[in-house]
């Protein structure tokens, strides 16, 4: 293993590592008198009392360092260059429903970097198939206590989860996720539901069949398939209708509702985009179990527009002057932020609010979620459409961590060929009432 993805990036100031003399640009070479495999090697060395590591300087030379820690110190102060201490692992699978392989030619080439990255699981949320995983390296994470696990098991009958995944190690799911769940770790799961492949029948099977695995396996969202323009040449697959929807979410919750009455949870959750797809209402906020799989789109919007109008009705009035604000967002959004600017426009009439309906010419109009527009679609459209004072877009359709759209334009040339300034929306309701009143000017 090259020793470059063990680089320190930064040292906290005041921090153990700081005052034995640890610099940024030093890297571990062993900890524990081991090298390190990634960052749970480190972690588990790091949660001793005393920490023995060897630390290789710019100028080629390596010391030594003991460190003791007290009760009050939950780490010794180190951030690194690469997160993992490892390279990051790529995707083995194949999967029939794969959106990467969807993407259109030309954008930046981390994008269609596929990773299936267990470690990923705990460091980001991400969620894994277990599929990249050796017997080996499955028990160190039962070993190391690493807890939860996000799992994509899409289905749990082996041949079908081999063709969907197209990887004949997929087979194995029941068997990992039994003993993950024998060794007492939590386990959050994922199904995305493929019209005609994974729905129906196999769906009650695979519900069935990961419930007997609660309360380790504490949860299940469902989320539809997502197609783009760019499927030639990949499995056919058929986008879900209204009356298919409704078909999953009557399924789902005749599922909750008998999984509620024995185990006063309600364990399996249909994502979001079934409700506006059915044209349904949202169920209310205490069905969601307290929100566990909103980076699924389960209950984003039931959390929006609860947590928006208790902000709303605990914010006092303002002499505002009269302004204008346009919001930016996908197809299914659209609906629910025109209701929240309809009575936020009644509590401050002076402030007019324009919900903009982006369409995604990009990846193609069944694409109809917030979190894939490109600042191409927002450029074209708004241009057109106009916008008025100020602009408000969501923070998912950015880049973890960067102004950067996915199709490399930032939220800087967005401002600048629309001649405005451009906020960028947290995910609660409390940010998007802030930034209606335009907070940051106060």
């Amino acid at each position: 293993m090259s020793n470059n993805t063990h680089e320190i990036a930064a040292v906290r100031p005041g921090s153990l590592a700081d005052k034995a003399g640890i610099r940024p640009g030093d890297i571990i070479l062993k900890a524990g008198g081991k090298e390190l495999r990634d960052i749970f090697d480190y972690y588990y060395y790091e949660e001793n009392s005393e920490l023995d590591l060897l630390i290789g300087h710019p100028d080629g030379t390596s010391e030594e360092y003991h460190i003791t820690k007290s009760d009050d110190d939950t780490d010794i102060g180190l951030t690194f260059e690469n997160g993992l201490l490892d390279e990051y692992r790529s995707c083995s699978n194949h999967c029939m429903f794969c959106f990467i392989d969807q993407m259109p030619k030309g954008m930046r080439e981390t994008l269609y970097f596929k990773d299936d990255d267990t470690r990923l699981s705990f460091l980001q949320g991400n969620y894994v198939t277990l599929t990249n995983m050796s017997d080996e390296e499955l028990q160190r994470v039962i070993d190391y206590r690493l807890s939860p696990i996000n799992v994509s098991v899409h289905t749990t009958n082996p041949e079908l989860r081999v063709r969907m995944l197209a990887n004949k190690n997929a087979s194995r799911i029941m068997e990992r996720l039994k003993k993950i769940a024998d060794a007492g770790l939590t386990i959050n799961t994922q199904i995305v539901l493929c019209k005609g492949v994974n729905d129906g029948a196999e769906l009650d099977r695979t519900i069935e069949d990961l419930l007997s695995f609660y309360p380790q396996v504490v949860s299940l969202s469902v989320v539809p398939v997502g197609l783009t323009k760019f499927r030639k040449g990949l499995y056919h697959l058929e986008p879900f209708g209204k009356e298919d929807s409704e078909k999953v979410i009557d399924q789902i919750e005749s599922h909750q509702k008998k999984i509620y009455e024995k185990y006063g949870e309600h364990f399996v959750f249909a994502s979001d985009e079934w409700y506006l797809k059915a044209g349904r209402d949202l169920p209310s906020s205490d069905t969601y179990d307290g929100f566990g799989q909103l980076e699924n789109g389960v209950g984003m919007l039931r959390l929006l527009i609860d947590e928006f109008t208790e902000a709303l009705e605990n914010e006092g009035r303002h002499p505002f002057k009269h302004k204008s604000v346009t919001i930016a967002t996908g197809v299914l959004a659209a609906p629910f932020l025109r209701q929240l600017s309809v009575i936020f426009m009644k509590k401050y009439p002076r402030i007019k609010v324009d919900v903009v309906t982006i369409i995604n010419h990009y990846f193609g109009e069944m694409i109809t979620v917030s979190g894939l527009i490109t600042g191409t679609d927002l450029k074209e459209q708004l241009k057109e459409h106009g916008v008025n004072d100020r602009l408000l877009i969501p923070v998912n359709m950015l880049r973890s961590s960067e102004e950067v759209f996915l199709d490399d334009v930032t939220v800087g040339e967005l401002s600048q060929t629309l001649q405005v300034p451009v906020t960028v929306v947290k995910s609660s309701g409390q940010d998007l009432l802030d930034a209606l009143l335009d907070k940051s000017e106060k």
